[in-house]
């Protein structure tokens, strides 16, 4: 793992492409507290802000956490092309990421850091086939966790009722069967451990887009 000092410095350097790391994992996965850690530690990384229709939980700021879109709001942008990817969860409630949000920093040099579930991350590949810039800065990474430890964390969390949490595990279950298509995939054992495989999927990330690999 390279050390935190030498991967500023190489950003100030510009030896550095952008980069823009897609993680994905189940609900409980950590993929959030991660994308938090990672933008936090390295200021070089910004967190895409995606939107959702779902309601706010207690403690989440609009254009903080998400863009809290009403149902005429995310149709209106859909209707008007604005989204690089869109998709249903759990057939409740819709999220989306906006084009700009994505296309115009790694169009600056900057990199990005973005957390979603699984269908979304197949609908960024798709769009990576029409947005060249896209498909040369984007690494996707799956965060993999025990079915019996991820049900330990959802309820830990404390944010869903008995119902919901097996809704979610029966989601996580067909989400494992993707997991293989991911360019890393990190098996989660403790949080810094995770964040250790993280940095080093990015430097791994970065050395094939300086090289100019797909």
């Amino acid at each position: 793992m390279m050390p935190e000092k030498s991967a500023n410095q190489s950003r100030q350097t510009g030896t550095t492409p952008a980069v823009l790391l897609v993680i994905a994992g189940a609900a409980g996965s950590g993929k959030s507290t991660l994308c938090e850690r990672l933008v936090t530690v390295h200021p070089e990384f910004s967190r895409v802000v995606t939107c959702t229709t779902r309601p706010p939980r207690p403690g989440e700021r609009d254009g903080v956490h998400y863009h809290f879109l009403a149902d005429a709001e995310f149709d209106a942008k859909l209707a008007g092309g604005e989204f690089l990817e869109w998709a249903w969860v759990h057939k409740i409630y819709r999220y989306g990421t906006l084009a700009p949000s994505v296309l115009e920093p790694l169009a600056q040099g900057r990199s990005l850091a973005i957390n979603i579930d699984v269908q979304g991350v197949e609908n960024f590949r798709k769009a990576a086939q029409t947005h060249a810039l896209l498909a040369r800065h984007m690494a996707t990474i799956f965060i993999d966790v025990p079915m019996e430890e991820l049900r330990h964390r959802m309820h830990l969390r404390g944010h869903d009722d008995d119902g919901e949490i097996e809704r979610r595990m029966q989601t996580a279950r067909r989400e494992m069967l993707e997991a293989h298509k991911f360019d890393y995939r990190i098996k989660s054992t403790t949080r810094d451990r995770d964040f250790a495989a993280l940095i080093a999927a990015w430097h791994d990330a970065c050395a094939r887009i300086a090289g100019g690999g797909g």
